[in-house]
């Protein structure tokens, strides 16, 4: 069996940004006694049930989980490698801010075993950053990054282009500013409108547009030349790293193989006896905590997912990938035939057209392929 992956969810965060759809929450004040306590109650149940499997990664997402104390992230870091083997080089990673608070924590973190750090920069442009409802500055997220280099062994952090009114030559020049920060990984998202953000409501009342279609095409084109004459790849359609500095927890997701979720609306993957479940907590920070401390898991649903949903997830997640899938490894996975989770008329279809490749024996989506990924799964699943 592949190792574990574990993700731990810290809801909480200073501003809901306009953006973002994360089950993430604002409070006064953070009851961080009382959800360090929940957070290890269900990962001991977790433990319990899965047995000592191999810990290949943990990932603390969030919200902002740079706002828990160090010691609570030590704590659960322990308890994790405890309660599962870690692998020699395990990754573990924090997600994290650019504020001078939170800036002032890195040291600390790095000591309770986080040995990979994800800034939530965003943009190095101030107009974009008050756009985006961002509460610190570009000084403030270069400050941060020049500290979390000399810090932790890997780094990472996200931008997020295609803003309205955003020119082409504008991105290539805010994008060459964050390659020359040296990182071994960036995730490079285009702004998308959510359902129940902020900038959902925007959007539909026409006070906020997209760039069109063929303007996000150029974006996304230019994004990857940049990004590899600095020697990072598109591994993944929003993710470059430098070969070997990849996020191997968020390769598990892509890959398709077991995780586990726990915390306020964490999901998971987990193979139990002879099925793969899907699973899910319960969203509400308090709501979540009350149900830990009554039962000793916040679980909402746990669903065992037939042959068909887990080739559908599977397709969904690896084209993704530039590696693309694997068919025997597919077949394993979810007891089906790659063929017979495709149309095939349309798989040919796709191929004549260079929106798909066998590159050897692997699947994959070209470059073309991977940028209209959204439109063409429709078709091409069964």
């Amino acid at each position: 069996m592949d190792p574990l992956a574990l993700y731990i969810h810290w809801p909480f965060c200073l501003a809901k940004c306009p953006y973002c759809d994360f089950n993430s929450h604002v409070r006064e004040r953070i009851p961080e006694p009382r959800f360090r306590a929940a957070l290890l109650a269900e990962l001991a149940w977790e433990a319990a049930r899965l047995g000592p499997r191999p810990l290949g990664s943990i990932f603390f997402g969030g919200g902002t989980p740079s706002l828990m104390s160090p010691e609570t992230a030590a704590s659960l870091i322990e308890t994790a490698t405890r309660l599962f083997p870690p692998l020699p080089d395990l990754e573990t990673t924090l997600e994290a801010n650019p504020t001078s608070v939170e800036r002032e924590k890195l040291a600390a973190f790095r000591k309770a075993g986080v040995n990979r750090l994800s800034l939530g920069v965003q943009s190095l442009d101030e107009a974009a950053l008050r756009f985006l409802g961002r509460r610190h500055s570009a000084a403030e997220a270069r400050a941060a990054l020049d500290a979390a280099r000399h810090v932790f062994p890997r780094l990472s952090f996200d931008l997020i282009y295609a803003r309205p009114v955003q020119a082409l030559s504008a991105w290539r020049a805010e994008l060459a500013e964050a390659l020359s920060l040296g990182p071994d990984h960036l995730s490079l998202y285009q702004l998308t409108i959510e359902p129940g953000t902020a900038f959902a409501a925007l959007h539909a009342q026409g006070a906020l547009g997209l760039p069109p279609a063929r303007t996000q095409a150029a974006l996304y084109a230019a994004t990857a030349q940049a990004a590899a004459r600095h020697g990072l790849f598109a591994y993944e359609i929003s993710n470059y790293a430098r070969p070997g500095a990849e996020s191997r927890h968020n390769l598990a997701y892509w890959r398709y193989t077991d995780y586990a979720g726990i915390g306020p609306g964490a999901h998971g993957r987990l193979t139990l006896g002879p099925s793969l479940f899907a699973t899910r907590r319960r969203r509400a920070p308090e709501a979540w905590a009350a149900r830990v401390e009554a039962a000793g898991h916040g679980t909402d649903e746990q669903e065992a997912l037939s042959p068909a949903a887990r080739g559908r997830e599977m397709l969904l997640m690896g084209l993704r990938l530039a590696e693309g899938i694997d068919p025997a490894r597919f077949a394993a996975r979810t007891g089906l035939a790659l063929q017979e989770a495709l149309h095939s008329e349309v798989l040919e279809q796709l191929l004549d057209e260079n929106y798909l490749a066998w590159r050897g024996e692997k699947l994959a989506a070209t470059p073309a392929g991977r940028l209209r990924l959204d439109a063409l799964l429709p078709r091409l699943l069964r």
